[in-house]
């Protein structure tokens, strides 16, 4: 017999290269919770990261990394000067000059909407026939992360690997990605669960 389920808690305790937060646990669709990593404006934990993240890339032969708009933006740029590799952002809305773009549509947890990410036609030449890393700052449906995969291919580049600041959910799931931490998804207990 079990007790009555227990809230998930406020917040989740997350070190990444010896910087430490506290993250927010926060319901999304289908009676799930997440700690929120949201590194927007948080420069010592992109720093941080980038320089692990490069570090764990330094053997891969590699030319770009290729991410998607909006929160994973800093994560990309500092690795970039720490790596000396350019970077290439998928974008969420189309303007007038990405000219004849590449597109996907993926679904996001915290959003839970489906959206559309853009490569614009300037940077399709920037992935042709290159090798990319693709770039998260959190994987957790692996959404985003399939986009960026269908893209890649449709601009004939070659993937080389895969990275993000953490993962979530399954972590036997993301064995192949490079990642700095694994954070747990909660379900109505308090108990973190594998989703």
């Amino acid at each position: 017999m079990t007790g009555p389920c227990a809230p998930p808690p406020d917040h989740y305790a997350l070190e990444i290269a010896g910087i430490r937060r506290r993250l927010p646990v926060v319901a999304v669709e289908g009676g799930v919770a997440i700690a929120v990593l949201n590194i927007l404006g948080d420069t010592e934990l992109v720093e941080a990261a980038a320089r692990e993240l490069a570090h764990h890339l330094r053997h891969r032969p590699y030319d770009v990394f290729l991410t998607a708009e909006a929160k994973s933006i800093p994560l990309a740029h500092a690795l970039s000067v720490v790596a000396r590799r350019p970077y290439v952002v998928l974008r969420k809305i189309y303007k007038s000059y990405m000219g004849d773009a590449l597109h996907v549509t993926t679904r996001s947890i915290t959003t839970g909407h489906e959206q559309v990410l853009y490569l614009d036609a300037k940077d399709r030449t920037a992935l042709a026939g290159r090798a990319v890393v693709l770039l998260d700052d959190v994987i957790s449906t692996g959404s985003t992360l399939e986009g960026l995969r269908s893209i890649a291919r449709a601009a004939e580049a070659r993937v080389v690997a895969e990275a993000a600041i953490a993962t979530e959910g399954d972590a036997a799931r993301w064995r192949e990605v490079i990642a700095l931490a694994h954070l747990p998804v909660f379900r109505s207990g308090s108990q973190p669960s594998a989703v």
